[in-house]
């Protein structure tokens, strides 16, 4: 059984405030790409292969979220995993895995576990893989009007960045929210996001210097808007076509940078997990 684990793309991100317990409270729009890794699973003893440009930088051992995934499971399976998308990048790589390993256990009969958001914020959003809503520390999920499959570049500048030391350079912990979420094709998308913004993307250039030199880049390749996902350090630029795309793409080629042309993915693939009932789509 193959799932796909499509990159995670927070078309904006707001921080709204910070529990007693440290976790932070967000409000995101969040969408996939159509472009992931893939995971594959075989009955069998526990055990975990990696291949793909990036399964160098995957551990293999118990701290893998994809072992994780299917021990919350109770569920003993033989997982490879094709990585395609950088690790630690700000593009829910892992989460993605460990959802895309729940998605199959789950058709082969294996329940979800409880609480599916103990092994990360992430995971939920990542099972449903449609674009939602994202609020609270990413239990909150709620649906939005439908996304155009919007022509994309992702560029990943090649310094992983982890995500505690992103929130932890914030200046600011209690912005206001997102605005109600009103778009009717790509061109009002576009001009809400504008009104949007990634409260963390300051934060990650602070740490990250290089962010701010990708996301200049995709201004003067020609990008409607350019954003940082996530906690970085990925970013992504929104253009007019196909054809604009993936001519950025080949101009912003740059030796240790990951640069990759694709689109929105409105929807999900047939066996995603709903988020509502817990069962396949």
């Amino acid at each position: 059984m193959i799932q796909p684990a499509p990159a995670k793309l927070n078309l904006a991100l707001h921080v709204t405030g910070r529990r007693a317990d440290g976790y932070h409270l967000l409000d995101s729009l969040v969408a996939f790409a159509a472009i992931g890794d893939h995971v594959s699973l075989q009955t069998g003893p526990a055990a975990l292969t990696v291949d793909g440009p990036f399964a160098e930088q995957v551990p293999t051992d118990d701290s893998n979220l994809c072992l994780r995934a299917a021990r919350a499971m109770g569920a003993e399976a033989s997982i490879h995993l094709t990585k395609n998308l950088p690790v630690a990048s700000g593009i829910g790589g892992g989460s993605a895995d460990a959802a895309a390993v729940m998605r199959g256990l789950a058709a082969q009969g294996w329940s979800l576990p409880d609480n599916p958001a103990a092994l990360g914020a992430d995971i939920p959003v990542c099972l449903a893989s449609r674009p939602l809503r994202m609020r609270g520390v990413g239990e909150r999920l709620d649906a939005v009007p439908p996304l155009p499959a919007l022509p994309l570049v992702l560029i990943n500048p090649g310094q992983p960045l982890a995500t505690p030391p992103v929130f932890a350079a914030l200046s600011r912990r209690d912005n206001p929210g997102l605005p109600d979420p009103d778009w009717h094709d790509a061109e009002s998308l576009i001009d809400w996001l504008a009104r949007c913004r990634n409260d963390l993307q300051p934060a990650a250039i602070s740490l990250v210097p290089v962010i701010a030199e990708v996301l200049a880049a995709l201004d003067r390749a020609g990008a409607r808007l350019a954003r940082m996902s996530g906690s970085g350090a990925t970013c992504f630029g929104i253009f007019d076509s196909p054809d604009a795309a993936r001519a950025a793409a080949d101009a912003l080629t740059r030796p240790g940078w990951w640069t990759v042309a694709t689109e929105l993915a409105p929807l999900p693939a047939p066996g995603y997990i709903s988020t509502k009932t817990g069962r396949k789509d």
